[in-house]
């Protein structure tokens, strides 16, 4: 049986550990350097009042006509669900695309990723978990952070942004470029998520 790290709990990280509970792989953890989840889709909420929410990444998803067919079945689900809403108030400044269509997360932009690590069933998620160094170690990924021994697993998926990949010290630096057959790593876009 497989262990799978996920670094990064954004939406990326959310969506991908959804999408591998179906695959067997094995044991699925995801590591996050921050307190909670949403990376790039994080929300804060007040401390005399947790109504009182800023959604400090983006604001609202627009899903542009061009790309809407292979999307489609992504905002469906968040949509019956609860998770989204279609914007229906103008927001100044705001470019509106021909059949495009935006849509806002009445409990904030986090509770997109949210429910992808729910749906990750299964899957450990850590927060606090600064990766710093990834080495190949005997045909595993020796996994270091900030605080904590290393850990062995047999395949990472880097979910955080390029500029915090490249901060990766180790043996991550100079295999980058290779297979993700050879390799058993995985870098995913930001944007290949939604």
């Amino acid at each position: 049986m497989s262990r799978v790290l996920v670094v990064g709990a954004g939406l990326t990280g959310g969506a991908c550990a959804a999408l591998l509970r179906g695959a067997a792989l094995g044991r699925v953890e995801i590591w996050d350097k921050a307190r909670g989840a949403g990376g790039r889709m994080s929300t804060s909420r007040g401390t005399r009042d947790a109504a009182c929410t800023a959604d400090l990444g983006a604001q609202y998803i627009t899903l542009e006509a061009e790309h809407a067919e292979p999307r489609r079945s992504f905002y469906e689900e968040l949509l019956s669900h609860g998770i989204l809403q279609q914007l229906t108030a103008p927001i100044e400044g705001m470019v509106v695309k021909k059949g495009s269509c935006s849509y806002v997360a009445p409990q904030g932009i986090s509770s997109v990723v949210k429910y992808y690590l729910k749906q990750s069933a299964g899957a450990d998620v850590f927060y606090e978990q600064h990766v710093t160094h990834i080495s190949l170690r005997d045909g595993k990924w020796e996994v270091s952070r900030k605080t904590g021994p290393p850990e062995l697993f047999d395949i990472v998926i880097l979910t955080m942004p390029v500029p915090q990949i490249l901060h990766l010290q180790g043996d991550i630096v100079n295999t980058i470029p290779l297979t993700v057959s050879s390799l058993q790593v995985l870098s995913i876009s930001h944007k290949a998520a939604l």
